[in-house]
């Protein structure tokens, strides 16, 4: 049986971890190099690092960093915002990522997924999609959820997977940060639509919505960072509460 992931996210903002609303009124939730090493000690199948500014800001992704959180943890990690081109990528890659994670990029060039692909393998590409409900559809936003695209999500995952992305990171915007759930429905509809595994994202607010997420059957991972951030839960006893639930999770460390 293939066991589902636990990733908690660090959204980075002038070199500090943050976390908001719906993509609004962040807060300051500490060191993201400290909490790197702590979810990784605890226990994290994979971290996601996002530089939440560098889209808008037209400048390349934190390298500095990525290099700094490779030193301190032994698990793999993703790295996105900013990324528009293969050096990027290769920069990234070179520092210490594992993965990368595209979203307005490939959304203004499709292309940019099939030469990622291509130059790096499958297994590298992540193609994020923040998908907000617009009356009976989701519809793909872009540029940190600020812009609409017109897409439909399950139409753009479908493409994005068979331009050669290996992971989709699938966030829904009308859940993030408001603690009430998962979308089940946009994760599997999504998860229908492709063959590759999809991390579901946003609005985790209790043990018992990881387990709803992966028994709606479409998640291959689960995706937070309140819950972890300031100390609600923690990566073991959510693990325990899964395994006791009969559902396959890597052991966190010490158990």
């Amino acid at each position: 049986m293939v066991k589902k992931r636990l990733i908690p996210c660090l959204d980075v903002r002038d070199g500090r971890t943050v976390k908001g609303i719906r993509f609004e009124g962040l807060r300051d939730a500490g060191d993201p190099v400290e909490l790197a090493a702590r979810y990784a000690r605890e226990g994290a199948d994979e971290l996601v690092l996002l530089d939440i500014t560098a889209t808008h800001q037209r400048r390349q992704p934190l390298a500095e960093l990525v290099r700094e959180v490779a030193r301190v943890v032994d698990i793999p990690f993703t790295v996105g915002g900013g990324i528009g081109q293969v050096a990027d990528v290769e920069a990234l890659l070179l520092g210490g990522a594992d993965k990368v994670s595209l979203n307005s990029a490939a959304l203004a060039r499709p292309a940019l997924i099939d030469e990622l692909a291509r130059r790096f393998g499958s297994q590298c590409v992540v193609v994020a999609i923040d998908a907000r409900h617009v009356g009976p559809e989701w519809e793909v936003m872009s540029r940190a959820g600020t812009q609409a695209t017109g897409r439909r999500a399950t139409d753009w995952a479908r493409e994005a997977a068979e331009r050669g992305a290996g992971e989709l990171l699938l966030t829904s915007m009308s859940h993030d940060g408001t603690r009430g759930g998962f979308a089940l429905d946009l994760t599997r509809a999504v998860g229908q639509a492709v063959t590759v595994p999809v991390i579901a994202s946003g609005g985790a607010g209790s043990l018992e919505h990881f387990k709803d997420v992966f028994e709606a059957g479409q998640a291959d991972a689960a995706l937070a960072a309140t819950l972890f951030h300031f100390n609600e839960t923690s990566l073991p006893v959510l693990k325990a509460y899964l395994q006791a639930e009969g559902i396959a999770v890597r052991p966190s460390s010490g158990q």
